[in-house]
């Protein structure tokens, strides 16, 4: 995952219009520390195309107040520079993967 700094460096990455997943994340969360490297691998093997950033929410508050990110984890999924959905606190991956896929098919294929 690459790491997100600004506010407007996120705008601009997301104005690309590619498939987009953005985790926030704090550095004294431990469940974003857990959830983290099993995003990654899934995203990895499944949706190849998708590209993955992470903000720390706790540094760059700025970025999580505009996106109104209030709690960590949570995950924004963006298609074609729209925000497709969220997800935060207790994610299940599986459920996580399979709302991804159908979506990601009609944006990609």
């Amino acid at each position: 995952m690459k790491n997100i700094c600004s506010f407007d460096e996120m705008e601009n990455i997301i104005s690309e219009g590619n498939p987009l997943l953005i985790y926030f994340s704090g550095e004294n969360c431990s469940v974003c520390k857990a959830l983290k490297p099993k995003i990654e691998e899934q995203i990895s093997q499944n949706f190849i195309k998708m590209e993955l950033y992470e903000v720390k929410a706790d540094i760059y508050k700025e970025i999580a107040s505009k996106f109104s990110v209030f709690s960590i984890p949570t995950i924004l999924v963006f298609f074609d520079s729209k925000e497709f959905f969220r997800k935060s606190r207790n994610i299940s991956i599986a459920a996580f993967i399979e709302e991804i896929k159908r979506p990601y098919s009609l944006f990609v294929d």
